[in-house]
Protein backbone atom coordinates (compact mmCIF):
# COMPACT_ATOMS: atom_id res chain seq x y z
CA UNK A 1 0.00 0.00 0.00
CA UNK A 2 1.01 3.36 -0.68
CA UNK A 3 2.31 5.78 2.07
CA UNK A 4 0.80 9.53 2.73
CA UNK A 5 4.49 10.47 1.60
CA UNK A 6 4.28 8.87 -1.39
CA UNK A 7 0.38 9.54 -1.94
CA UNK A 8 2.16 13.28 -1.79
CA UNK A 9 4.71 13.14 -4.08
CA UNK A 10 2.35 11.65 -6.52
CA UNK A 11 0.33 14.36 -6.25
CA UNK A 12 2.79 16.87 -6.56
CA UNK A 13 4.24 15.07 -9.95
CA UNK A 14 1.29 15.24 -11.27
CA UNK A 15 0.61 18.76 -10.79
CA UNK A 16 4.01 19.75 -12.01
CA UNK A 17 3.13 17.84 -15.22
CA UNK A 18 0.18 19.66 -15.99
CA UNK A 19 2.11 22.91 -15.75
CA UNK A 20 2.45 24.68 -19.09
CA UNK A 21 6.90 25.45 -19.57
CA UNK A 22 7.87 28.88 -19.47
CA UNK A 23 11.27 29.96 -21.13
CA UNK A 24 14.31 29.25 -18.50
CA UNK A 25 11.64 27.29 -16.41
CA UNK A 26 13.00 24.18 -14.24
CA UNK A 27 10.42 22.23 -13.86
CA UNK A 28 12.48 19.48 -15.54
CA UNK A 29 14.59 19.04 -12.75
CA UNK A 30 11.88 18.93 -10.31
CA UNK A 31 10.25 16.46 -12.13
CA UNK A 32 13.25 14.16 -12.27
CA UNK A 33 14.12 14.26 -8.72
CA UNK A 34 10.38 13.48 -7.60
CA UNK A 35 10.73 10.22 -9.91
CA UNK A 36 13.76 9.55 -8.68
CA UNK A 37 12.73 9.64 -4.95
CA UNK A 38 9.47 7.63 -5.93
CA UNK A 39 11.77 5.25 -7.19
CA UNK A 40 13.64 4.96 -4.06
CA UNK A 41 10.56 4.60 -1.94
CA UNK A 42 9.23 1.99 -4.37
CA UNK A 43 12.21 -0.25 -3.28
CA UNK A 44 12.32 -3.01 -0.08
CA UNK A 45 14.58 -1.86 2.69
CA UNK A 46 15.11 -5.20 5.06
CA UNK A 47 16.51 -4.56 8.80
CA UNK A 48 19.84 -5.97 7.41
CA UNK A 49 19.70 -3.13 4.70
CA UNK A 50 19.01 -0.37 7.41
CA UNK A 51 22.06 -1.48 9.94
CA UNK A 52 24.23 -1.50 6.83
CA UNK A 53 23.70 2.36 6.83
CA UNK A 54 24.72 2.47 10.59
CA UNK A 55 27.66 0.34 9.65
CA UNK A 56 28.79 2.75 6.85
CA UNK A 57 27.51 6.13 8.30
CA UNK A 58 30.45 5.42 10.96
CA UNK A 59 32.67 3.81 8.38
CA UNK A 60 36.33 5.26 10.04
CA UNK A 61 37.39 5.95 6.33
CA UNK A 62 34.18 8.22 5.35
CA UNK A 63 34.77 11.28 4.36
CA UNK A 64 34.48 14.09 7.17
CA UNK A 65 33.83 17.98 6.75
CA UNK A 66 37.65 19.03 6.00
CA UNK A 67 37.71 16.75 3.13
CA UNK A 68 35.18 18.02 1.48
CA UNK A 69 36.07 21.62 2.00
CA UNK A 70 39.27 20.40 0.85
CA UNK A 71 37.42 19.33 -2.64
CA UNK A 72 34.59 21.36 -3.36
CA UNK A 73 36.12 24.95 -1.85
CA UNK A 74 38.33 26.94 -3.12
CA UNK A 75 40.21 29.88 -0.85
CA UNK A 76 38.96 28.34 2.00
CA UNK A 77 39.55 30.32 5.55
CA UNK A 78 38.73 28.50 8.89
CA UNK A 79 37.22 30.42 11.57
CA UNK A 80 38.67 29.65 15.16
CA UNK A 81 37.13 30.45 18.57
CA UNK A 82 33.47 31.33 20.17
CA UNK A 83 34.29 35.19 20.97
CA UNK A 84 34.38 33.84 24.99
CA UNK A 85 35.44 31.19 25.93
CA UNK A 86 37.32 28.50 23.52
CA UNK A 87 37.62 27.34 20.05
CA UNK A 88 35.41 23.58 19.84
CA UNK A 89 37.47 21.43 17.11
CA UNK A 90 34.40 19.47 16.97
CA UNK A 91 33.01 21.95 14.80
CA UNK A 92 35.10 23.52 11.42
CA UNK A 93 33.41 27.08 10.58
CA UNK A 94 34.88 29.75 7.59
CA UNK A 95 34.20 30.93 4.43
CA UNK A 96 35.59 29.39 1.08
CA UNK A 97 34.48 29.58 -3.18
CA UNK A 98 32.09 27.51 -4.35
CA UNK A 99 30.99 27.33 -7.67
CA UNK A 100 32.27 30.56 -8.26
CA UNK A 101 30.24 32.10 -5.26
CA UNK A 102 31.51 32.65 -1.69
CA UNK A 103 29.70 30.63 0.90
CA UNK A 104 29.93 29.86 4.39
CA UNK A 105 30.64 26.58 5.65
CA UNK A 106 29.92 24.79 8.90
CA UNK A 107 29.85 20.88 9.92
CA UNK A 108 30.80 18.77 12.59
CA UNK A 109 34.47 16.84 12.29
CA UNK A 110 35.46 13.83 13.47
CA UNK A 111 39.57 12.86 13.91
CA UNK A 112 41.03 9.77 11.69
CA UNK A 113 43.47 8.98 14.35
CA UNK A 114 43.18 8.27 18.01
CA UNK A 115 45.28 11.49 19.14
CA UNK A 116 42.87 13.33 16.22
CA UNK A 117 40.00 12.17 17.54
CA UNK A 118 40.86 12.89 21.34
CA UNK A 119 40.65 16.71 19.87
CA UNK A 120 38.10 16.38 17.98
CA UNK A 121 36.16 14.82 20.65
CA UNK A 122 34.83 12.28 18.24
CA UNK A 123 32.82 15.07 16.47
CA UNK A 124 30.41 15.71 19.56
CA UNK A 125 30.33 19.19 19.86
CA UNK A 126 30.35 21.58 23.33
CA UNK A 127 28.63 24.45 23.49
CA UNK A 128 31.32 26.67 22.53
CA UNK A 129 31.23 24.63 19.19
CA UNK A 130 27.62 25.66 18.61
CA UNK A 131 28.64 29.39 19.29
CA UNK A 132 31.40 29.41 17.07
CA UNK A 133 29.10 28.02 14.26
CA UNK A 134 26.30 30.67 15.09
CA UNK A 135 28.73 33.35 14.61
CA UNK A 136 29.67 32.34 11.66
CA UNK A 137 26.18 32.13 10.58
CA UNK A 138 25.64 35.75 11.49
CA UNK A 139 28.39 36.50 9.49
CA UNK A 140 26.57 34.71 6.24
CA UNK A 141 23.82 36.57 7.47
CA UNK A 142 25.15 39.79 7.60
CA UNK A 143 27.13 39.56 4.02
CA UNK A 144 24.69 37.70 1.93
CA UNK A 145 26.27 34.59 1.85
CA UNK A 146 24.63 31.27 1.28
CA UNK A 147 25.16 29.31 4.14
CA UNK A 148 25.87 25.08 4.09
CA UNK A 149 25.95 22.81 6.69
CA UNK A 150 27.37 19.41 7.42
CA UNK A 151 26.34 17.45 9.87
CA UNK A 152 28.34 14.75 11.30
CA UNK A 153 27.75 13.75 14.87
CA UNK A 154 26.75 10.85 17.06
CA UNK A 155 25.02 13.83 18.79
CA UNK A 156 26.25 17.24 21.46
CA UNK A 157 28.61 16.38 24.26
CA UNK A 158 26.80 14.92 27.12
CA UNK A 159 29.13 16.05 29.95
CA UNK A 160 28.90 17.68 32.97
CA UNK A 161 30.77 20.52 31.67
CA UNK A 162 28.97 21.37 28.71
CA UNK A 163 25.92 21.17 30.46
CA UNK A 164 27.16 23.34 33.01
CA UNK A 165 28.06 26.00 29.80
CA UNK A 166 24.98 25.78 28.40
CA UNK A 167 24.58 22.89 25.74
CA UNK A 168 20.72 22.80 25.68
CA UNK A 169 20.43 26.76 25.55
CA UNK A 170 23.22 26.94 22.93
CA UNK A 171 21.30 24.21 20.72
CA UNK A 172 17.76 25.62 21.35
CA UNK A 173 19.36 29.43 19.99
CA UNK A 174 21.11 27.67 17.48
CA UNK A 175 17.64 26.57 15.93
CA UNK A 176 16.20 29.81 16.33
CA UNK A 177 19.05 31.57 14.54
CA UNK A 178 18.49 29.40 11.45
CA UNK A 179 14.83 29.89 11.35
CA UNK A 180 15.19 33.63 11.44
CA UNK A 181 18.75 33.53 8.98
CA UNK A 182 17.82 36.29 5.70
CA UNK A 183 20.56 33.75 3.16
CA UNK A 184 20.10 30.18 1.45
CA UNK A 185 20.55 27.57 3.50
CA UNK A 186 21.60 24.15 2.37
CA UNK A 187 22.45 21.21 5.07
CA UNK A 188 23.63 17.78 4.32
CA UNK A 189 23.57 14.56 6.20
CA UNK A 190 27.36 12.98 5.68
CA UNK A 191 27.51 10.76 8.49
CA UNK A 192 25.93 9.89 11.60
CA UNK A 193 23.54 13.01 12.04
CA UNK A 194 22.53 12.25 15.97
CA UNK A 195 19.84 14.11 17.91
CA UNK A 196 19.88 17.66 19.08
CA UNK A 197 23.62 17.73 17.85
CA UNK A 198 22.76 17.26 14.24
CA UNK A 199 19.32 19.31 13.93
CA UNK A 200 20.93 22.42 15.81
CA UNK A 201 23.04 22.72 12.04
CA UNK A 202 20.35 21.25 10.03
CA UNK A 203 16.93 23.81 10.56
CA UNK A 204 17.74 25.02 6.44
CA UNK A 205 15.57 25.34 3.56
CA UNK A 206 16.94 22.10 2.12
CA UNK A 207 17.81 19.16 4.07
CA UNK A 208 19.74 16.38 2.06
CA UNK A 209 21.23 13.07 3.12
CA UNK A 210 23.63 10.61 1.31
CA UNK A 211 22.64 7.40 0.73
CA UNK A 212 24.27 5.58 3.51
CA UNK A 213 24.08 8.15 5.80
CA UNK A 214 22.10 7.60 8.98
CA UNK A 215 19.48 10.74 11.24
CA UNK A 216 18.05 10.45 14.22
CA UNK A 217 16.82 11.32 17.45
CA UNK A 218 18.73 8.86 19.65
CA UNK A 219 21.76 6.18 18.44
CA UNK A 220 20.54 2.84 18.19
CA UNK A 221 22.73 1.70 21.01
CA UNK A 222 20.66 4.49 23.27
CA UNK A 223 17.29 3.42 22.31
CA UNK A 224 18.42 -0.29 22.78
CA UNK A 225 19.40 0.54 26.38
CA UNK A 226 16.38 2.70 27.28
CA UNK A 227 14.09 -0.17 25.48
CA UNK A 228 15.56 -3.35 26.66
CA UNK A 229 18.30 -2.36 28.52
CA UNK A 230 20.51 -3.55 26.37
CA UNK A 231 22.88 -2.24 24.36
CA UNK A 232 23.59 -5.04 22.45
CA UNK A 233 20.23 -4.91 20.86
CA UNK A 234 20.94 -1.90 18.39
CA UNK A 235 20.17 -3.59 15.45
CA UNK A 236 16.51 -4.25 16.66
CA UNK A 237 16.61 -1.11 17.67
CA UNK A 238 17.60 0.55 14.36
CA UNK A 239 14.61 -1.86 12.17
CA UNK A 240 11.95 -0.15 14.52
CA UNK A 241 13.05 3.67 14.34
CA UNK A 242 14.65 3.25 10.87
CA UNK A 243 17.37 6.17 10.65
CA UNK A 244 18.36 5.39 6.98
CA UNK A 245 17.71 8.10 4.07
CA UNK A 246 14.79 6.22 2.54
CA UNK A 247 13.18 5.98 5.65
CA UNK A 248 13.61 9.83 6.71
CA UNK A 249 12.79 10.89 3.13
CA UNK A 250 9.70 8.80 3.42
CA UNK A 251 9.53 10.66 6.39
CA UNK A 252 9.63 13.81 4.92
CA UNK A 253 12.38 15.18 7.86
CA UNK A 254 14.59 15.39 4.19
CA UNK A 255 13.61 16.49 1.10
CA UNK A 256 16.29 14.53 -0.86
CA UNK A 257 19.06 11.59 -0.85
CA UNK A 258 22.44 12.19 -2.52
CA UNK A 259 23.73 9.39 -3.88
CA UNK A 260 27.17 7.35 -3.09
CA UNK A 261 29.87 5.66 -4.96
CA UNK A 262 29.41 1.89 -5.11
CA UNK A 263 30.45 0.32 -1.72
CA UNK A 264 29.72 3.45 0.02
CA UNK A 265 31.57 7.32 0.38
CA UNK A 266 34.46 5.75 1.79
CA UNK A 267 35.66 4.10 -1.23
CA UNK A 268 36.49 7.03 -3.46
CA UNK A 269 36.55 10.08 -1.52
CA UNK A 270 36.35 12.53 -4.90
CA UNK A 271 33.29 10.48 -6.24
CA UNK A 272 31.08 11.59 -3.22
CA UNK A 273 32.57 14.93 -2.84
CA UNK A 274 31.43 15.59 -7.16
CA UNK A 275 27.94 13.84 -6.17
CA UNK A 276 27.42 16.08 -2.69
CA UNK A 277 28.76 19.53 -4.59
CA UNK A 278 26.20 18.68 -7.73
CA UNK A 279 23.27 18.81 -5.05
CA UNK A 280 24.12 21.14 -3.34
CA UNK A 281 24.75 23.28 -6.00
CA UNK A 282 21.17 22.41 -7.19
CA UNK A 283 19.67 23.24 -4.33
CA UNK A 284 21.31 26.66 -3.94
CA UNK A 285 20.27 27.27 -7.45
CA UNK A 286 16.48 26.66 -6.60
CA UNK A 287 16.88 28.74 -3.65
CA UNK A 288 18.90 31.94 -4.95
CA UNK A 289 15.77 33.37 -6.71
CA UNK A 290 13.53 33.23 -4.22
CA UNK A 291 13.14 36.37 -1.93
CA UNK A 292 14.30 36.35 1.51
CA UNK A 293 11.43 36.53 3.19
CA UNK A 294 9.31 33.55 1.54
CA UNK A 295 12.24 31.63 2.25
CA UNK A 296 11.83 32.63 5.62
CA UNK A 297 8.33 31.74 5.46
CA UNK A 298 9.12 28.20 3.77
CA UNK A 299 11.73 27.24 6.28
CA UNK A 300 9.87 28.14 9.21
CA UNK A 301 6.40 26.33 8.08
CA UNK A 302 8.28 23.37 6.82
CA UNK A 303 9.49 22.63 10.52
CA UNK A 304 6.77 23.62 12.28
CA UNK A 305 4.43 20.99 10.14
CA UNK A 306 6.96 18.20 11.37
CA UNK A 307 5.61 15.25 13.57
CA UNK A 308 2.36 15.68 15.50
CA UNK A 309 1.30 17.95 18.95
CA UNK A 310 -1.87 16.76 20.65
Amino acid sequence: MATDHELRLRERLARLRSVSLLGGARLSTELDKLERQLARLAEETTDEDIWRSVELARHQDRPYTLDYVERLLDDWTEFHGDRGRADDHAVVAGLGQFDGRTVAVIGQQKGRDIKDRIDRNFGSAHPEGYRKAMRTMELADRHGFPLITLVDTPGAYPGVAAEQHGQGGAIARSHALMARLDVPVVACVIGEGGSGGASALALADRVLMQENAIYTVISPEGCAAILWRDAGEARKAAAAFKPDAAHCLELGVIDAIVPEPGGGAHTDHDAAARLLGEAVHEALEELQPMAADERKRRRRGRFRSIGVYA
